[in-house]
């Protein structure tokens, strides 16, 4: 019996959440930013420096807002980073030797992601505009101007000409673009370098400052397509060539130290939704691409699911020092890996432990890495990989946590299915787990479909298994991580292969574990998660209680009202709403919904533009028709990202509702 107490809802709070590792220019310390919930229950993000002697960190910011996005000049002796303390996302510039922050821009709608050109002279960063907008004449509004635009915007239609017209994480869209501007330093000047009607990412500025890399689509139809295209922009003579073809997808992409090639991640949707990500190298003079990754069957990037992410970490691709190499990490059988590929092909996996890599950076000079990690048992800190293959940990900034929470260590599965395939999954033991009792079992469900569980910390299934609960997750057909043919299979094919995979590892549980209550499962899962929930009661009533979340039940409504339904519709199930509508009325579990006997729990967010609100309202007003044990839970101001980086009440309330649902019928 653990000496350590049961996870409480409420240890949500105190969690520290770290991303974003940056060798500093000389390589003896790095940076990262630190996320917590401060007393207001706000998010707030402080910028940390850390010695590599040392083991303990030192705040660079303090005040209550999100700072983040810290990047240094090539001296190292200044850096840049975002900041909200204004009010929205601005760039800031810190000296490293002390002294206060001084604001740089103060953009009506902010500024994000800040790049320095080599010289240390210029910093490129992106700002939504409006076509007559004039970046020098910008002010970032007060709350009162804010409160009082908000207002008036609700008193105006809004005008609707786009396909794409709102995105979950947006919202609805207006007319802003995102430009590329750069600043000089020393005078503060701006200049907008990009101008056209669309969405520009910036990528990288070449080693001699001439050139800036930016992915964008700039064709006529840009509306209706997915694609997007690298482009070089010549800041000597204004001029923009084209890198690649129009046919495929790109990111990340970061010129070599010597300028002679790009390195970007990309595909070009040979199985739409579900294409492994590739590894692409350019060559600058000839513009010819070699795809490195062509033979690995492995998806590059990061696609591991948790619940305790908040910010962003560099993933790869990141050039070696004498452009010989490209480190990146992969996703593989349950967890993360980090990679080295040569320009000639080859690949060598150069860390690979039992965990979720979720970041890296890498030091020039002695060749060495500092790596973001994360375990079941840990929610993440960051090490140092030195060339010789030694790790050691370099922050413990959950060591209070740790040390009072009793957490559980998960067991691996691997389920054969009836035609052939193998499924990795995992089990929980509830906290206190004592031998010869039996104990109900909740089945989760993991959202995409096309992404990963697997060796990461996950709050909500800890959660569970404090309140009691066997915890069981898979990733059926359909998930990253094992292959092209394994991502691909759920596709035209949902409710099919992969609700037998599901039901298959349900079956092999309760065959290995005698403390399974077969008479006492629940199942839970969200988006693609929240599909299968409700496919799932359906179609069996083994399960005595549900909690389907942001979940789909329509399929044909689902086309015109989600942010991506005009594409994933074909995508995952061939067709379109005109092509075929009784095929789709056949996935859709709405038409199920006289057969369902399960006591369902329908948790949505007002705000959710991926798979909106009618959905599960949709499935409510169905099941209550019928007279059915039903219940729908909406939660306001919040997003398909609310388990996630929603607000913390709301997230809180949402577990409380998910282990009353279970308390009750299991």
């Amino acid at each position: 019996m653990s000496l350590k107490r049961a996870l409480q809802v409420d240890d949500m709070l105190q969690l520290n959440v770290v991303s974003d590792p940056q060798f500093t220019p000389d390589g003896r310390a790095f940076t990262y930013t630190m996320t917590t919930i401060n007393d207001q229950n706000e998010y707030e993000s402080q910028l940390m420096y850390q010695r590599l002697k040392d083991k303990h960190a030192t705040p660079w910011t303090f005040h209550a807002s999100k700072n983040s996005n810290l990047r240094f000049s090539p001296d190292g002796k200044r850096a840049v980073f975002q900041s909200t303390r204004s009010g929205r996302p601005q760039l800031w510039l810190i000296h490293t030797d002390g002294g206060e922050a001084k604001q740089l821009t103060t953009f009506r709608h902010g500024a994000t992601n800040p790049i320095w050109s080599k010289d240390g002279k210029h910093v490129f960063f992106t700002a939504f505009l409006e076509a007559d907008d004039d970046i020098h004449n910008q002010k970032e509004p007060s709350k009162e101007e804010e409160q009082k635009e908000k207002e008036q915007k609700q008193k105006q239609p809004l005008i609707v000409n786009r396909i794409t017209y709102k995105s979950d994480a947006r919202g609805f869209h207006d007319q802003k673009r995102a430009q590329i501007i750069m600043l000089t330093i020393d005078d503060e000047a701006l200049y907008q370098l990009t101008e056209a009607d669309a969405d520009h990412v910036l990528q990288d500025i070449s080693p001699d400052g001439t050139t800036l890399l930016y992915a964008a689509n700039l064709t006529d139809n840009a509306d209706y397509e997915l694609t997007n295209d690298l482009y070089c922009l010549h800041l000597m003579t204004k001029a923009t060539s084209k890198l690649t073809d129009g046919k495929s997808t790109y990111d990340k992409a970061v010129f070599s130290p010597d300028g002679s090639k790009i390195a970007s991640f990309g595909h070009e949707f040979a199985y739409k939704g579900a294409s492994l990500t590739e590894l692409y190298v350019f060559d600058i003079k000839t513009k010819e691409r070699t795809c490195l990754s062509k033979d690995w069957d492995v998806e590059l990037g990061d696609a591991m699911i948790g619940d305790t992410r908040l910010g962003e970490s560099e993933s790869g691709p990141i050039w070696n020092e004498d452009s010989s190499k490209i480190f990146f990490i992969a996703t593989d059988q349950g967890a993360t890996e980090f990679h080295a590929a040569s320009i000639d092909g080859g690949n060598e996996v150069i860390y690979k432990q039992n965990n979720h890599i979720f970041g890296f950076s890498y030091d020039k000079y002695s060749h060495s890495f500092i790596l973001g990690m994360s375990r079941p048992t840990n929610p993440g800190e960051f090490y140092l990989l030195q060339e010789d293959g030694t790790l050691e940990p370099m922050t413990d900034n959950n060591r209070t946590f740790l040390r009072d929470v009793d957490l559980q260590e998960p067991e691996e599965l691997l389920i054969q299915t009836e035609d052939n395939w193998e499924v990795q999954g995992w089990l929980l033991r509830p906290y206190g787990f004592t031998e010869g009792k039996k104990y109900p079992t909740i089945l989760e469900i993991h959202g995409g479909p096309h992404a990963m569980y697997g060796q990461t910390f996950f709050f909500e299934m800890q959660l569970l298994a404090a309140k009691g609960y066997v915890v069981l997750y898979t990733n059926p057909r359909g998930s990253h991580g094992y292959g092209q043919a394994f991502v691909n299979a759920c596709r035209g094919d949902y409710g099919g292969g992969d609700y037998r995979d599901i039901m298959a590892a349900v079956d092999y549980a309760m065959h290995q574990y005698s403390f399974i209550d077969e008479q006492r499962l629940g199942v839970t899962g969200g988006s693609y998660g929240g599909f299968m929930t409700n496919w799932i009661v359906g179609h069996t009533n083994r399960f005595k209680a549900a909690v389907t979340q942001r979940s789909i039940s329509n399929w044909l409504s689902f086309y015109g009202v989600s942010d991506i339904g005009f594409f994933f519709t074909e995508w995952e199930h061939g067709v379109n709403l005109l092509d075929d509508p009784a095929k789709l009325w056949e996935f859709s579990p709405l038409k199920y919904a006289k057969n369902v006997e399960t006591p369902l729990l329908i948790l949505h967010s007002e705000l959710d533009y991926r798979c909106p609100i009618e959905q599960g309202e949709q499935l409510f007003i169905t099941l209550k028709h019928l007279k059915k044990e039903v219940e729908f839970v909406r939660f306001p101001h919040a997003n398909h990202e609310l388990s996630r980086s929603g607000n913390p009440d709301m997230r809180i309330e949402r577990l409380n509702h998910i282990i009353r649902w279970f308390d009750t019928y299991l």
